[in-house]
């Protein structure tokens, strides 16, 4: 089992920046990747990044590309989400989820089912 506990969701103005943390907990030495979803009212859930653990290589939606970005820090079990340049349309609930299953291509961690363990989620909302 892993646990995810995403935090540092807020209120901002559209331009301005926030930084999201998902710390994990459990089982952490068993997981491969960790994305990032988000999710708007009335809309599907929506792939946002991806950061695959054996190559550190990360992987983001277009929408976001150039504006966010996805770290790790292995002492503290924390991947976080960088969000700058913010625009209304980033409004969601933003959630960080676990690969444990097995260890796949980073191009493979864009959809939802890719992933085993699912955190609590943190509203964004930006204002115009």
């Amino acid at each position: 089992q892993v646990q995810l506990v995403e935090s540092g969701g807020g209120l901002v103005q559209a331009g301005g920046s926030l930084r999201l943390s998902c710390a994990a907990s459990g089982r952490t030495f068993s997981t491969y990747a960790m994305g990032w979803f988000r999710q708007a009212p009335g809309k599907e859930r929506e792939f946002v990044g991806a950061i695959r653990w054996s190559s550190d290589s990360t992987y983001y939606a277009d929408s976001v590309k150039g504006r966010f970005t996805i770290s790790r820090d292995n002492a503290k079990n924390t991947v976080y989400l960088q969000m700058n340049s913010l625009k209304p349309e980033d409004t969601a609930v933003y959630y960080c989820a676990a690969r444990t299953r097995w260890d796949t291509p980073v191009q493979a961690l864009g959809v939802p089912k890719a992933y085993d363990y699912w955190g609590q989620g943190t509203q964004v909302t930006v204002s115009s």
